[in-house]
């Protein structure tokens, strides 16, 4: 099974003026199944994960019912206001729902770097745990030693950062990532996700580019613990499906140790079949 750990649908009547802007001409327009599906078919690509763009309930219930009626979206990665008093209900609530396999808060939209490791959101992040949802962590570098503690708090929550946290690739800088990320890495319920890496490489798209990042991920998490996704449509911002879906697959191949048959496989679908339970 090959799946797609990461993409979105999204409707620009449904966002009243929220992101992406006009000027992002590639991307501000409607995004559908319809338009995922010959992408996927033509990648050999099985299913995917729909993940929510916007922290609204409304947004998740849509992508539920989107879900529902779509044959390869087989999880939705959701939101809750994690501080709100009745978090753990409405978590509860949505959980009924076999197609909810994770929640994410936009950590990386909020002002407070800290806003994760508040005590407000133990009761929602317990019953994400109790529920056997995932925490989608939408994190910037800075995030990183935060979203630590909040995890070394919660061990039996399975933690997964989204876009390896969005390095500087386009400054060629590696710290402080590269360290605050290998420490989050030792905590073993956290995973990551080898995505959105284009849209945060600027002009440097290049293999060689890409690969001492790409070196990280893989020293510090390993191939049981990373999995692909193609940020779609966002990607589009960098790069077409089938590009990067290639570029992956040379990096995978130009890592130390080079990832077996077997590892690729795992990175770009067992993982995620596993992880988000599809």
């Amino acid at each position: 099974m090959r799946i797609d750990a990461h993409q979105h649908f999204w409707r620009l009547a449904d966002r009243a003026g929220a992101w992406p802007p006009p000027t992002l001409a590639a991307i501000h327009r409607d995004f559908s199944p319809q338009d995922l599906a010959p992408l996927l078919q033509a990648s050999g690509i099985d299913g995917s994960v729909v993940v929510q763009s916007l922290p609204s309930l409304a947004e998740t219930r849509q992508l539920l019912a989107q879900a529902r009626s779509t044959s390869f979206v087989r999880g939705v990665v959701g939101w809750v206001d994690m501080k709100a008093p009745d978090a753990a209900d409405t978590i509860a609530t949505l959980a009924r729902d076999p197609l909810l396999k994770g929640l994410r808060p936009m950590l990386q939209d909020l002002e407070d770097d800290e806003w994760i490791v508040d005590p407000a959101t133990i009761p929602a992040a317990e019953a994400m745990a109790r529920h056997g949802l995932v925490f989608d962590a939408l994190v910037l570098p800075r995030h990183l030693r935060a979203l630590r503690a909040f995890a070394t708090r919660h061990p039996q929550l399975v933690v997964v950062v989204d876009h390896a946290a969005k390095p500087p690739i386009a400054r060629g800088q590696m710290q402080p990532w590269h360290d605050n990320l290998t420490s989050l890495a030792a905590l073993p319920q956290v995973h990551c996700k080898v995505s959105g890496l284009l849209t945060e490489a600027g002009e440097r798209t290049r293999v060689e580019d890409l690969l001492p990042y790409m070196q990280a991920l893989w020293t510090a998490f390993g191939p049981s613990r990373l999995l692909w996704g193609s940020d779609w449509p966002v990607l589009r911002l960098a790069g077409d499906y089938a590009g990067w879906l290639a570029t992956t697959a040379a990096l995978l191949a130009a890592v130390q140790p080079p990832a077996s048959a077997a590892e690729s496989a795992a990175i770009l679908g067992t993982n995620a079949a596993t992880l988000y339970r599809l």
